[in-house]
């Protein structure tokens, strides 16, 4: 029996249902609306694409379905840049090709090709790391490990921004750990932003622990909030900053179990 169904959200767009995990892969009320509010208009990655020249990097945890590295490719396309990017993503269980025959990406993007494209990186996916690129796109890479992050070789680039899009604490608590924030850390620019749709206290608490600087910001689709994190607490400055220092404390006398 398949362990993933597909789904249509509220706004038109695929999602997936894992029954492994219990949860879906992106909001039932707007797959594509939430990724965009959540990691490229809420970051300010939108507003970094269109006023550098300069090559940037991006790391998602959790390739899911793809749809975050095919909006990046929309938010190029319509702004029509030339900066290089590349897009590093892990996944440790891929969804079989027969599944994604059914995401709807290109149909509410307005693109043919990322359907095939699709097809491309779920039927030739191999242990390690995998490179793509579509020819419309040279300036584009994706780099995709097919993995565990826990054995994921970090790439060479300092990252820029981090989308942190596994499935939640409760189901996938490996992926919200304090090492798990040291690592990204650790792959990290000196001006990196991190955003999640997450805004549990026991994971701001790890980011604090790690050494992140932490920040709300209104949630997607009827979530109150989310959560935004950077190495350097400037880019921080026009979110509401939250104690770091009472998140650690907290975290420390374990009071989140």
């Amino acid at each position: 029996m398949n362990s993933i169904e597909h789904h249509i959200t509220k706004d038109g767009s695929s999602t997936l249902f894992s029954k492994v995990f219990d949860q879906y892969y992106h909001n039932p009320n707007g797959a594509v609306s939430e990724s965009r509010h959540v990691f490229f208009e809420s970051t300010g990655l939108t507003e970094a694409i269109k006023s550098t020249t300069q090559p940037i990097s991006i790391f998602e945890m959790g390739f899911g379905t793809g749809l975050n590295f095919l909006l990046l490719l929309d938010y190029y396309s319509k702004l029509e840049l030339s900066l290089p990017i590349q897009f590093y993503s892990v996944e440790a269980f891929p969804a079989d090709p027969e599944t994604i025959e059914h995401i709807n990406y290109q149909e509410v993007l307005g693109d043919d090709s990322y359907k095939e494209f699709l097809r491309n990186v779920f039927t030739s996916l191999k242990s390690g790391w995998n490179s793509y690129s579509l020819k419309n796109y040279p300036n584009i890479t994706l780099n995709l490990f097919y993995g565990t992050f826990q054995d994921l070789e970090a790439p060479e680039t300092s990252i820029d921004f981090f989308f942190h899009d596994p499935f939640s604490p409760e189901v996938n608590g490996e992926l919200w750990t304090v090492e798990t924030f040291e690592k990204l850390k650790n792959m990290a620019s000196s001006d990196a932003v991190l955003s999640t749709y997450c805004a549990a206290s026991k994971a701001r608490a790890a980011l604090a622990k790690a050494g992140w600087y932490i920040a709300k910001t209104r949630g997607a689709l009827g979530k109150r909030e989310m959560t935004i994190a950077s190495l350097n607490d400037q880019k921080l400055s026009s979110y509401k900053r939250l104690k770091e220092a009472r998140l650690i404390e907290r975290f420390d006398r374990s009071d989140f179990g």
